[in-house]
């Protein structure tokens, strides 16, 4: 089993490929890696980052991997700094995914009801056409928003199930992250999901309050570690949103600053022994 992860590399902040490549590694199959840009942090609660766009590094890393007739059983795409970037993963997936493998993509454009700088609306159209090339999709709640032209500052807990229907209009398995809803007096955190027969489910994890940088990476990278592993999406939407909680928990109990990303490490083996028991169970 090969997996290619599509994302840039940010030295210190542990997110995108530095987080990718541990998790998916770990779970048991090889994790290629293809950066899209190089920062000196990522860019969330850092001032006077360095930023090196790689996309003219792309082609030329992609002939030789022609060469070699590399192909994956799984490919991920994350950050893309450009409409551009966009384009080059189309071709990817063209060139490189297996017949009958798996596309996954992270549209990653914005949180908290904004698109991140440089992005606009030409950048969403485009990736919501990298998104219909995709069998799973594993936007936040406001990519989603911004993927379906939905308001994001009025979305509701009764809104969700249609979000999700939204988004499965192009894409069969989208996974909406960090949707609140109430249960038992509280408010829990859950994933919205879709399941491999078109039913919507949710699972829903205890909400840790306040900002934590890279935790959407942790949890894409462990869903793909459990669908590597042959575990099915209900069964890997659990592992992997419960191992980001913990790993958010354990960052929150350590006083790490949020903007150095998860301590998911002291995490790992907990969700190993998990993906493990699935995977036998698959």
């Amino acid at each position: 089993m090969r997996v290619l992860a599509i994302n840039d590399i940010s030295c210190v902040g542990k997110c995108s490929l530095t987080v990718a490549l541990p998790i998916i590694s770990a779970s048991g199959v090889t994790c290629d890696i293809l950066p899209t840009a190089i920062l000196s942090t990522h860019t969330g609660g850092f001032a006077g980052y360095t930023f090196r766009d790689l996309s003219e590094d792309i082609p030329a890393i992609l002939a030789h991997w022609k060469s070699l007739r590399l192909q994956y059983d799984i490919i991920i795409s994350g950050y893309l700094g450009s409409i551009e970037q966009i384009d080059m993963v189309k071709s990817i997936k063209r060139d490189f995914l297996k017949e009958g493998g798996l596309m996954i993509v992270d549209p990653v454009m914005g949180d908290n009801g904004k698109l991140y700088t440089h992005f606009d609306d030409r950048f969403v159209r485009e990736m919501r056409g990298l998104c219909a090339e995709a069998d799973v999709i594993v936007p936040n709640l406001t990519e989603a928003s911004f993927l379906t032209g939905c308001d994001y500052s009025s979305i509701q807990e009764s809104d969700y199930p249609a979000l999700l229907e939204k988004l499965g209009q192009f894409c069969p398995l989208p996974s909406v992250t960090g949707c609140d809803i109430e249960c038992g007096g509280r408010t829990m955190c859950a994933v919205f999901y879709t399941r491999a027969d078109g039913s919507a489910a949710h699972f829903a994890t205890e909400k840790i309050e306040g900002a934590f940088h890279g935790a959407g990476d942790v949890y894409a990278s462990a869903l793909v570690g459990c669908l590597a592993r042959g575990v099915d999406m209900d069964e890997a939407v659990r592992i992997a949103a419960q191992f980001t909680t913990e790993s958010i928990r354990q960052t929150a109990l350590d006083g790490t600053e949020a903007r150095y990303g998860l301590n998911s490490e002291s995490r790992m083996y907990a969700y190993l022994q998990a993906l493990d028991k699935a995977a036998r169970k698959a």
